[in-house]
């Protein structure tokens, strides 16, 4: 049963705020020069590639979260100030996020111990994000397929606080820490 649930944590190399209006042609194709992906723009969804993923926020705001240092999520200030000339903005947040990965097949039922979301398959497909609650601390969740996996993102200043938590509630489901 302990290979119902694993949790590992997930390498954030860069996490970086954009803002601006996605019905703009110059934004969104300053956007796509500079981080080669187009924005979600359906409330919360996600677009990858193969290096980024982009996480829709709000109707102005998604976060381009990379895993591998090796991504378009370099030189912050030259494409800040490309979007700055197009009337968008650019934030780096890199170091102020930590990610949980929660796979197999108690994960909905682990998440659904500090989460309020309907995460059932039908309601939380994979792509999709929201802005919700873990515990008590705020989080970014998104699914990554269907096996399900799941990502987890929070504050780092929270970040113990969740895994312990997350710990104490895979363990009901059987899981152990290594």
């Amino acid at each position: 049963m302990s290979d119902s649930i694993t949790l590992t944590e997930v390498p954030i190399a860069a996490a970086w705020n954009v803002q601006g209006d996605a019905s703009r042609a110059d934004f969104t194709g300053q956007l796509s020069r500079q981080f080669s992906i187009a924005l979600p723009v359906l409330p919360n969804t996600t677009a990858r590639t193969d290096a980024l993923t982009a996480f829709w926020l709000g109707p102005r705001s998604w976060l381009l979260v990379a895993e591998s240092a090796s991504s378009p999520l370099a030189n912050f200030i030259d494409k800040r100030n490309a979007l700055n000339a197009v009337g968008g903005a650019l934030f780096d947040l890199s170091a102020s996020r930590v990610a949980y990965r929660l796979a197999g097949a108690r994960a909905i039922d682990l998440l659904a111990t500090g989460c309020p979301l309907d995460l059932h398959p039908r309601t939380f497909r994979a792509g999709d994000c929201a802005q919700s609650v873990f515990g008590r601390v705020n989080a970014l969740l998104y699914k990554t397929d269907e096996a399900p996996t799941f990502v987890v993102m929070v504050a780092r200043s929270f970040a113990r606080d969740v895994w312990r938590t997350l710990c104490l509630s895979a363990a009901q489901h059987g899981y152990q820490p290594r």
